[in-house]
């Protein structure tokens, strides 16, 4: 953690993360743990943020002790370390399903069921990844392209059991790339892509309400250089993302919910 930047609100979000990630991890020394300690005790949404990543990592203490000294095998080494060059969204991702698959090829492989580990991650921070995961791809950045719009809200409308509705925003600039299903651990998810002249591409991540979103109104959250509006109606929980300027976004963002509703 840089000192000088003791004031939460100067402090640039990657920075906060990692702090507080080494907090957890009890690897800041005195200085730093205490600003840390006063960011959580002014801001109760990092406090709560803290927390289940401790919950989630006693939770893996409990269930995985066994093999959490394990030798890690050279080709996941090599698939990790190939991760890094990307941007530090799509590494978060490629991490959390790297662990999950060793955990629970283990216990598969000793004839265990795996565990119920509670989630940790928030809807904006899922929609960022996938969003982070899915943009940068040519030819398979979604399942169904946009000149199968019928077959593709068809589809995703079945799988999540709600009616969906695609948003129009081709008077905002962006046009239907098409869509995809994504899993999540409340079941599934799905994604719309849209992209404007200039190839910048945004999109819609859609999952039944969990209760990780509190009222109606727009909620904010940056993550990494992905800028995130979320929301919800009486059955679905929205995230629009995009690699744009915040008000951009917004409007945007206001667009799709007047439509959705």
């Amino acid at each position: 953690m840089n000192r000088r930047e003791k004031n939460l609100h100067e402090t640039p979000v990657s920075q906060i993360d990692e702090a507080l990630l080494r907090y957890v991890d009890d690897r800041l020394d005195v200085d730093d743990r205490t600003t840390a300690e006063n960011w959580l005790r002014d801001n109760p949404e990092l406090a709560e943020r803290v927390q289940a990543w401790r919950a989630h990592d006693e939770a893996l203490q409990r269930h995985f002790h066994p093999i959490g000294h394990a030798a890690v095998p050279e080709r996941l080494l090599r698939a990790s370390r190939r991760a890094t060059q990307r941007s530090p969204l799509r590494y978060a991702a490629a991490f959390t399903w790297l662990s999950v698959g060793l955990v629970v090829g283990w216990l598969i492989g000793h004839g265990e069921s795996p565990p119920v580990v509670p989630p940790v991650a928030t809807l904006s921070h899922l929609a960022a990844i996938a969003h982070a995961t899915y943009v940068p791809e040519k030819r398979h950045a979604v399942e169904v392209a946009a000149n199968e719009e019928a077959h593709l809200v068809t589809w995703l409308s079945k799988r999540l059991d709600r009616q969906l509705k695609v948003p129009q925003l081709n008077d905002m600039g962006y046009a239907l790339v098409g869509g995809r299903l994504l899993p999540s651990e409340t079941g599934p998810v799905a994604q719309f892509m849209f992209q404007n002249e200039d190839g910048k591409r945004l999109t819609l991540y859609l999952r039944t309400r969990t209760g990780d979103v509190k009222g109606t109104s727009f909620q904010f959250s940056q993550e990494a250089n992905v800028s995130v509006f979320y929301w919800l109606d009486d059955q679905l929980s929205y995230a629009l993302s995009g690699e744009i300027e915040r008000d951009k976004l917004l409007a945007i963002a206001h667009e799709t919910y007047r439509q959705l509703q």
